[in-house]
């Protein structure tokens, strides 16, 4: 089984369209980390784009949780909780009530991979250092969990005692090997919000059969999301971070 991993699709449908048209024949199920909305603008049309991919497994972020209603954004910035109430104001009433159906991770796929939205002991944390990792790692109940929420892909690996986290290669595909006796917890980067100072947008495929996981950038029409997001009245800065990976 080969797994097509997004994560922190953030309304940015071109981003979407682009990994989607990458990743084509590369993939037989899809993951889906949280975060489908928020910050880019078409909320709806991404929504409809995930729900035609029929995800086997799927939960929620916490702009997910804001934007259907189920959690106010008073932990959010200005900037964030602007976006939030103008995505609110698209969603439809049956995309409302789809990302209100949305679960709360972790959720576990099979015997070896789970996934959560920022951590498996808080949806909502952010994983940034290494205490943080070591934690995840300790309270993973799967060799391998997948996570989003930071939009830096990373890979953090424990052996025994032995623990080490490094950023993968900007400048070609990442191949992780997935090796007996290893825990792994791995963000394979944003789609629509890319934080690392690389524009492109993030995903990862996963093959069980060959126990790999790549991580993967492609670039796609950042010059479109951006013009949507100026003429949907968004906060400019959503925009113009979109060029910087920021």
């Amino acid at each position: 089984m080969r797994y097509l991993i997004l994560s922190d699709i953030h309304a940015n449908l071109e981003a979407l369209d682009a990994v989607l048209e990458h990743a084509d024949g590369q993939w037989d199920q899809s993951l889906v980390l949280g975060d489908l909305v928020g910050y880019g603008a078409d909320p709806g049309a991404v929504i409809t784009r995930v729900q035609a991919l029929e995800p086997v497994a799927i939960i929620r972020g916490n702009h997910d949780k804001v934007a259907c209603g189920l959690e106010d954004a008073r932990e959010f910035n200005n900037i964030a909780r602007s976006a939030a109430v103008w995505t609110a104001a698209q969603l439809s009433d049956a995309h409302r009530d789809y990302l209100r159906t949305l679960p709360m991770g972790p959720t576990e796929i099979d015997d070896h991979v789970e996934i959560c939205h920022g951590a498996p002991f808080d949806e909502d944390h952010y994983i940034f250092d290494s205490s943080d990792a070591r934690r995840a790692l300790a309270e993973a109940s799967r060799a391998l969990c997948l996570f989003g929420h930071t939009h830096i892909p990373i890979v953090f690996r424990r052996v025994d005692d032995v623990f080490s986290g490094g950023a993968p290669d900007p400048d070609s595909e990442t191949v992780v090997p997935l090796q007996r006796g290893v825990r792994y917890l791995i963000n394979p980067g944003s789609v629509g919000q890319p934080r690392d100072g690389d524009a492109r947008a993030g995903y990862g495929i996963l093959d069980d059969e060959t126990h790999e996981l790549t991580m993967i950038r492609v670039r796609y029409r950042v010059e479109e999301a951006q013009a949507k997001i100026l003429a949907a009245g968004l906060p400019p800065s959503l925009a113009h971070r979109l060029a910087l990976g920021r």
